[in-house]
């Protein structure tokens, strides 16, 4: 059965808000494109619920502020793993 996207919105609005996650977790999450996600909780959810738009625009305020940290530890962690295979 699939979700109307009046109702999908508030489900990832949701999911966002309780878990402090990213975009593409929750895509990944649901099984559907970050494009879609991004728009059900951009220009979707404000129409649907005002306040969890509030609350998501935080959310998502947060990570985008976190972005470049996350960034930084991956190509660290990828750097470290290279490091790791040339050693064996």
């Amino acid at each position: 059965m699939k979700i109307r996207p009046d109702q999908r919105c508030v489900i990832l609005g949701r999911y966002i808000t309780e878990n402090r996650t990213t975009v593409r977790a929750a895509a990944k999450h649901f099984g559907i494109s970050k494009s879609t996600v991004h728009k059900d909780v951009s220009e979707r959810l404000r129409r649907e619920d005002a306040q969890l738009y509030e609350q998501v625009k935080d959310v998502l305020q947060i990570n985008k502020q976190e972005r470049h940290i996350r960034g930084g530890l991956a190509t660290k962690l990828k750097y470290e793993a290279a490091q790791r295979r040339r050693h064996f």
